[in-house]
């Protein structure tokens, strides 16, 4: 990276409320900020130049500062911080903001604001960013005293790391940045220990291990860095284990008791396990919509145990009969050190026959190209997704040994996610491939951090878009729910060549249309040594499948994708053209 001019840290009698915030941040060991500068946080980015210990990295967009914070954090599991300047500046987090706050990401975002004494007079890009944000983080600041805002800055690093991590933002009026400061830097928090379960839940949970005769583990995003005890307890019972969406990487997929992924595009194998278990244990998740599909129809025979840290999330949506609040890998061990496996050859035998329904992608198309990149994914690959179809074919078709290998945008579904999301991952891990797949609608809401790659030379991140020319899940619930009305999804007149965009930011790129030029494709893709992009350009109208319709149990999943009649893509084309032409 460029010299940007960092001078030494300031003497004592120079400290500004800007300087004590960096200084706060690099006390507490943040080596990487996120952020784009602007009028009301202009005294914040004048005093990074004199605390080269901490890199700024300058992103094209608010939004993408925030999510390539929280690529940061989710590939790391360390805080992610993102920065920007009042007004449009700081609500263009707001999604990042939100995402991070249903994914339980730890993220600090710093927002400029307008002197004190313009606060509340609708001043020239002012926004009430606390105001906006309240429902979307885990705790806010105003900064109105020059002496507290590094011990503000402190607290919300251990709030956004501690217990359920979180979102946190801290609003810095110019002001305040800009007055003399005279306390001292505080040290960082130790992390509070997570609270261990009461020996009562535990105990009330393993009685009913004891006597189930179909138990399955679920494991969400809550489990990743409990992984390994999750392994262990798995093994010594001899229980069949589901890894959501958020929690893939919990348990490893080449053990032989991995089902995949419960849910709406979850496995055959996940979701008839669910619909039939007698015991289901959850380990830290909530229970999402998408994942239960219709309440009532989820695991209607099971008893459920629950082992959560967030007090809130137990009974919220499903019927808990024995709550596990505490930490995820004290309550693994504890449950495995009572494990007593009892041998289940029926539920063995109906787990692996609902495994041998699994499809594989033969016809070329979407799965097809997803299935052959992810089948070139290396250990310590990380994969990024953005949302839509890709996203869940990725989640379904890749295949993790370790947990925080799988990043993507669960609660929210935001799309525009991806790509900087892979690029703050990779970034936190430069020795390692950081792919990302996306879609041809969602990368073009971020296309533009292709800058951030070129500025920083970074050479690890390896993009690829999936081009069907719709934005192709809403086009798949258009054609089952909609009777084929395809309204407003086709892109295919209006996209632009993405080699040529990627060759403009210095990308390079590459390109397949058939599943014949698609090996020497990817072989050139991966082996470039700079970042670089892959287009790989599929049919229109295949769709993601197994599905559980909106409003459906699980067990009223369709399993394999509906046969369409031969004229299907020219019914679509005719519809995408006369949408186009009105």
């Amino acid at each position: 990276m460029a010299d940007n001019g960092k001078q030494h840290a300031p003497h004592r009698g120079d400290m500004t409320g800007a300087k004590a915030l960096w200084a706060t941040l690099a006390n507490h060991g943040i080596s990487t900020v996120f952020g784009y500068p602007g009028g009301a946080i202009m005294p914040v980015y004048d005093a990074l130049t004199f605390y080269p210990e901490v890199r700024h990295v300058l992103t094209r967009h608010e939004q993408g500062a925030a999510h390539a914070a929280e690529g940061w954090a989710k590939a790391t599991g360390e805080i992610g911080v993102c920065m920007a300047t009042s007004g449009p500046g700081a609500t263009n987090l707001v999604t990042g903001l939100a995402d991070a706050m249903l994914d339980s990401v730890p993220l600090l975002a710093i927002t400029g604001n307008v002197a004190s004494h313009l606060m509340g007079t609708d001043a020239f890009q002012e926004a009430d960013i606390t105001g906006i944000t309240l429902p979307i983080t885990k705790h806010n600041y105003v900064v109105r005293d020059v002496e507290e805002l590094p011990l503000i800055v402190a607290e919300a690093i251990r709030i956004a790391r501690s217990g359920r991590p979180g979102p946190v933002l801290v609003d810095i009026p110019k002001d305040i940045q800009l007055a003399a400061f005279h306390g001292e830097i505080p040290a960082p928090h130790a992390r509070p220990e997570a609270p261990a379960p009461s020996p009562e839940s535990v105990e009330r949970a393993l009685e009913l291990l004891r006597g189930a005769k179909k138990p399955v583990i679920m494991a969400g995003g809550g489990s990743l860095d409990a992984s390994a005890e999750i392994t262990a307890l798995a093994r010594a019972w001899d229980i069949p284990v589901i890894t959501t969406l958020m929690g893939l990487g919990a348990f490893p997929s080449s053990d032989p008791l991995w089902l995949g992924m419960p849910g709406m595009h979850g496995s055959v194998a996940a979701n008839r396990a669910i619909s039939e278990a007698d015991v289901l244990l959850g380990i830290g998740l909530r229970f999402d919509d998408r994942v239960t599909g219709r309440v009532s129809g989820f695991a209607p025979n099971a008893a459920i145990i629950h082992v959560e840290l967030d007090a809130a999330e137990i009974g919220k949506i499903i019927r808990t009969h024995v709550p596990v609040r505490g930490d995820a890998k004290q309550a693994a061990q504890l449950l495995a050190e009572g494990a007593q496996p009892t041998p289940r050859p029926e539920w063995k035998a109906q787990i692996e026959d609902w495994k041998s329904r699994t499809v594989t992608p033969e016809t070329y198309g979407a799965g097809y190209a997803v299935k052959a990149v992810v089948d070139r994914l290396r250990p310590d690959d990380i994969l990024s997704s953005d949302v839509g179809q890709h996203q869940m074919l990725a989640a379904q078709l890749a295949r993790f040994e370790k947990p925080r290998r799988w990043i993507n945008s669960g609660g929210l579904g935001t799309m525009g996610f991806g790509l900087p999301a892979a690029i703050g991952a990779g970034m936190a891990e430069p020795g390692v491939r950081s792919v990302v797949i996306a879609g041809d609608g969602g990368f073009q809401m971020t296309a533009q951090e292709l800058a951030t790659l070129k500025m920083y030379d970074v050479r690890n991140v390896k993009i690829c878009i999936i081009n069907n020319s719709f934005l192709g899940m809403v086009r798949q619930w258009q054609e089952l729910f909609h009777e084929k009305r395809y309204s407003e999804v086709w892109l295919g007149d209006s996209n632009p060549d993405f080699i040529k965009l990627a060759g403009a930011y210095d990308v390079p790129g590459y390109r397949a249309t058939t599943a014949e030029e698609l090996p020497a494709a990817i072989d050139a893709w991966l082996s470039d040594p700079k970042s670089a992009l892959l287009e790989v350009v599929v049919p229109h109208e295949h769709g993601v499948f197994p599905m559980v319709p909106a409003g459906a149990a699980l067990y009223e999943m369709i399993e394999t994708e509906p046969v369409r009649s031969p004229d299907l893509s020219a019914q679509m084309q005719d519809a995408a053209e006369e949408a186009s032409e009105a």
